[in-house]
């Protein structure tokens, strides 16, 4: 699986949609950078947050996702609290074409303050704004800004078309708008 240069994430956003808003060249300027690098895209996170907290001693359960595990934010910088987590999303939105597999990595600069991007790969034909999982591993409160690049998406081609897509299996998370809980 041979990963894509920019010249051919530029020609599928631009001409396929597959990234939206898409940003041609890093912008870098007193923000933490995004937009498409050499061969992937920083993409932005969004100004809506769930924060999880222990206020009601829930406990997580992906079966039962309990609302009070966590309270919202929409704010231009996001305080997740010491060893905490909080979900978010990407401003952009993505279309996956049929023959390629997506990764995530978080960009370094939140790496070295030891905040953790965790996000599942983007699937053949998936398409929706990208549910961030962002860790604090530190003992102390972080800061995340919105509207600046938070992680990187590698985008791998496939040496052939897959037999089933994520679209073909009608997947549970198709076209998600917004901060997305998990779902059954």
């Amino acid at each position: 699986m041979p990963i894509m240069p920019d010249t051919w994430i530029r020609e599928m956003a631009t001409t396929k949609g597959m990234i939206e808003p898409f940003t041609e060249a890093q912008k870098r300027e007193g923000v933490i950078s995004y937009g498409l690098s050499s061969y992937g895209y920083d993409a932005r996170v969004a100004d809506e947050f769930k924060i999880f907290t222990n206020v009601d001693n829930a406990i997580v359960d992906p079966k039962q996702f309990d609302a009070t595990s966590f309270v919202d934010r929409k704010t231009d910088v996001c305080i997740i609290p010491a060893n905490s987590f909080a979900l978010a999303r990407t401003v952009e939105y993505f279309r996956i074409p049929r023959d390629v597999l997506v990764i995530c990595l978080g960009k370094s600069t939140y790496a070295r303050c030891g905040l953790i991007v965790n996000v599942t790969p983007l699937e053949p034909e998936w398409e929706g704004h990208v549910t961030l999982e962002i860790s604090n591993t530190t003992p102390l409160p972080a800061k995340v800004y919105a509207n600046e690049g938070l992680c990187q998406f590698l985008f791998l081609k496939g040496e052939g078309t897959c037999e089933v897509s994520y679209a073909d299996r009608a997947g549970k998370y198709m076209r998600q708008r917004g901060v997305t809980l998990p779902r059954l």
